[in-house]
């Protein structure tokens, strides 16, 4: 393989501090502590005679019933607190170096060790649902504080196959989609591909590099960097193909055992919204599909295509818009957050200076970029960066997961369970000011630049993951029928790029094996949350410009409420009522106005 410049230390993540400064726990001590929580919860269970089918004559709101259910509420947020922390330094260890064979060792115990948390969850959530939740929050301010979250328990418990079944799925999972994931995770972050530039030796490299290429200025690098990945993943094809069959023949078993009967239903409940909701988005989506391909016929243009893009030249920069490194990315977002408040600001400089933030790709790091909270409103990022203007929004997107995690820092587990939906607000929105901040900053001959960076990003999270959802939903239907072959799986992605992308994107050039890049696929439908995070930011940007005190003041209460409340009601909070396709027309006109100005801006 092709050595990678060596990365300082300031700009890979310190994982040690998560375990605790002074004199900290091993892994293996950390675990064994969780197991004895994990024990002492499980008889506390046993004890209160928490099960499936309990009798609730001393439970429907007397004190003691309150204090009973108060105490594990409790009990249930100290091991999550614990299983948190271990979980995340895993989690960051592996994604860093997937060859770490002690951190994937000990997360392998840490999983089979900890599946009695599963059980004991079905077992809660049932014993809720026969509970008087509402006099019992009467009674005790815990479960009062909880109420919400116990609701949402409880509602769980209506699909629930019955507690013996849901012990051995939750085994079995282990075994099954859990592994199938990892693999895929594993494969991915190995793969390399040859990559072929004229002029230069053929080289190998790791595919996280060759797609982070993508945005390069050269178009010659681009196509040669896109070839080298879709050949990379088709010689994976097969094993990767069997994961996402692994996994979708699992998820459609369990919905059927479950009584689910529709396939969308566990996630729109997972996400606190109902069907009428995620159909108001989506056909605001598709009314919308048509003006964001009139921007990318005009960026085809503009690069010497003919009304249609290849697929490598969609996040092509365009303009006058520069290149920026790391330390310069870094001070443009921090000078952007504190454009909104000076916590933001802050905590993007404390991400730097105490090292949350793994920068960039080398052998053996997954791909992409996400952030883990690990506890006390502290955060881990990891992104691939390159010092192409993606860069900086990638960076403030996860510092907005980040802020977001700050914000929940006083709410406890069981009150931070924030849904999808919500999940991309806060990061959704950063992006948005940090791209508002260098469109004000800009002279008017980068204004197109400018432009387009935003427009890519809003393709691919509007016009891209509704080709995604297409996907999805078609693959639950080839699945239900046998095992789905990779041939197969790229022509099931084909239709759904050329439903979502039309005549937009040159023909023959799409990317067949997207559907293998994507370790979305291993949760259901972790496409549309976020859309809806996307639409939901801008249509509070568009309310913070018109009264920013105001929108400043509940906008840190919203972020710490996101696991407290259902997002229609935090919505209303700021006048949006996601029920209503208005609110989405809203936000997506925000973006026709902005591909009504690029493509006059170039030339038509």
């Amino acid at each position: 393989m092709a050595d990678l410049a060596p990365t300082p230390p300031d700009r890979r993540w310190d994982l040690a501090p998560l375990l605790g400064d002074d004199d900290p726990p091993t892994i293996d001590a950390a675990i064994d502590a969780i197991v004895v929580a994990l024990d002492a919860l499980e008889r506390r269970y046993d004890a209160l005679g928490v099960a499936v089918g309990a009798s609730t004559d001393t439970a429907a709101g007397t004190d003691v019933a309150a204090s009973d259910v108060a105490d594990l509420v409790d009990a249930h947020n100290a091991v999550l607190d614990q299983l948190r922390v271990v979980s995340a330094l895993l989690h960051g260890k592996i994604s860093v170096d997937s060859r770490d064979a002690h951190a994937a060792a000990a997360r392998s115990r840490l999983a089979a060790r900890s599946t009695v948390l599963g059980r004991l969850t079905t077992r809660r959530d049932a014993w809720l649902a026969t509970l008087d939740l509402d006099a019992l929050a009467a009674a005790s301010p815990t479960v009062d504080a909880h109420r919400y979250a116990l609701g949402r328990a409880a509602e769980a418990a209506t699909h629930q196959m019955g507690a013996e079944a849901e012990a051995l799925a939750g085994e079995l999972r282990l075994t099954g989609s859990v592994a199938w994931a990892n693999l895929h995770r594993d494969l991915s972050a190995q793969l390399t591909g040859s990559l072929d530039l004229p002029g230069e030796a053929p080289s190998v490299v790791a595919v996280s590099a060759l797609r982070a290429m993508a945005s390069d200025p050269d178009p010659h690098r681009r196509a040669a960097a896109h070839h080298a990945e879709v050949a990379a993943w088709a010689s994976m094809a097969h094993p990767l193909a069997a994961t996402l069959n692994g996994a979708f023949g699992e998820r459609i078993v369990l919905d059927r055992r479950r009584g689910w009967s529709d396939h969308r239903a566990p996630a729109l409940v997972a996400n606190g919204i109902d069907a009428g909701v995620l159909d108001a988005m989506l056909g605001a989506v598709d009314g919308a599909l048509d003006d964001l391909r009139r921007y990318l016929r005009a960026k085809a243009r503009l690069l010497g295509h003919d009304d249609a893009l290849p697929w490598w030249d969609l996040a092509a920069p365009v303009g006058t818009v520069g290149r920026r490194s790391w330390p310069e990315a870094v001070t443009e977002v921090t000078a952007a957050f504190a454009t909104f408040g000076d916590d933001l600001a802050q905590l993007a400089q404390r991400a730097v200076d105490e090292r949350w933030i793994d920068v960039d790709p080398r052998p053996g790091k997954v791909g992409g970029a996400f952030c883990m909270g690990v506890g006390g409103g502290r955060s881990r990022v990891l992104i691939n960066f390159d010092d192409a203007d993606t860069g900086m929004l990638t960076l403030a997107h996860e510092l907005g997961h980040a802020y977001h995690q700050m914000r929940l820092a006083d709410r406890t587990p069981l009150q931070r369970q924030t849904p999808m939906t919500l999940a991309e607000t806060a990061s959704v929105f950063c992006e948005t000011i940090t791209l508002d901040a260098a469109m004000q900053a800009a002279a008017p001959d980068d204004e197109l630049g400018l432009l387009e960076l935003d427009l890519r990003g809003a393709t691919q999270i509007v016009v891209d993951i509704r080709s995604r959802i297409w996907f999805e939903e078609a693959l639950l239907e080839a699945r239900t029928d046998g095992t789905v072959a990779p041939e197969e799986l790229c022509a099931l992605l084909g239709t759904a790029q050329q439903r979502a992308y039309g005549d937009a994107i040159a023909a023959g050039t799409a990317h067949p094996y997207l559907w293998a890049v994507k370790g979305h696929y291993f949760t259901p439908f972790y496409n549309w949350p976020y859309t809806f995070g996307l639409l939901f930011a801008l249509g509070l940007y568009d309310r913070y410009r018109d009264d920013p005190v105001g929108v400043r003041r509940r906008y840190d209460t919203l972020l710490a409420d996101t696991g407290m409340a259902a997002p229609a009601e935090l919505a209303g909070r700021f006048g949006i009522d996601i029920g209503d396709a208005a609110s989405w027309e809203r936000s997506l006109d925000v973006l026709r106005g902005r591909v009504d100005r690029f493509v006059a801006l170039s030339g038509g």
